[in-house]
């Protein structure tokens, strides 16, 4: 776990708020460092990579906000963010993510989280996010909230609950999504950091779930479930420049 500590050099009039990092990519970690240090309101006190550092950092740190990656070589973003909500009403919790914006937002703000933002953000739309949830309020991208509208009303009003999406755990939506991206069960293995063994019972709980009878049916459902509610990714820009 990599620490910074408090800066008492910082004489504004505001007190300097404390970011945690929680994102298993090295260069994705330093680029959102190097986004923040730069704010006078705003100061990294420590990078994690896993679940369990994650968990621990929070105690040890006392960050004010926390900047979790959903995708998690070791542990499961959702469900830390679920446990931290749980533990800690208090703390904002601004998730981050590659791809896949509207197939996990629902479930996450549900969860408890402050506010959804996706890796490939400008610089100051992360910095407005973080001061935005720091506030208390909740952030989302104009797209993403404008997604969201459109699900809902196109719901009928039925709500949560009315999709059979709304059934599954978070790991078997995190199957069903790598499913719909064309992965194959061993694949989503490594993937998700998981067995062969696991993933095919996770697929089994998705036919009975879904009703589907067979893995072909499955396949077909994951990928026109996904197309249907992925964000084309842009241009990342949260990652450092290249060296001269």
């Amino acid at each position: 776990m990599k620490v910074s500590p408090r800066m008492p050099g910082f004489s504004g009039v505001t007190a300097q708020r404390r970011v945690l990092i929680v994102d298993d990519h090295p260069i994705v970690r330093q680029g959102l460092r190097r986004m923040i240090e730069p704010e006078p309101d705003l100061v990294v006190c420590g990078e994690v990579q896993t679940e369990r550092e994650a968990r621990a950092a929070i105690r040890a740190l006392a960050p004010d906000v926390v900047i979790v990656d959903i995708s998690l070589a070791q542990g499961d973003g959702l469900e830390l963010v679920r446990d931290v909500h749980a533990q800690r009403p208090e703390l904002p919790m601004l998730v981050l993510s590659m791809h896949d914006e509207l197939i996990y937002a629902e479930r996450l703000l549900a969860a408890g989280a402050s506010g959804y933002i996706m890796k490939q953000a400008a610089s100051d739309q992360l910095l407005i996010a973080l001061r935005k949830v720091l506030e208390g309020e909740t952030y989302l991208s104009e797209s993403l909230a404008g997604n969201l509208g459109r699900i809902d009303g196109g719901s009928g009003g039925a709500g949560l609950g009315a999709d059979p999406i709304d059934r599954l755990s978070n790991r078997e939506l995190q199957v069903l999504s790598l499913i719909g991206r064309g992965l194959s069960s061993r694949e989503a293995a490594e993937a998700l950091g998981l067995s062969v063994k696991t993933v095919e019972t996770h697929r089994q709980s998705l036919k009975r779930k879904l009703n589907l009878a067979t893995n072909a049916q499955l396949l077909q459902y994951a990928i026109n479930w996904y197309a249907s509610r992925s964000t084309p990714p842009a241009a990342a820009s949260v990652e450092p420049d290249p060296p001269a």
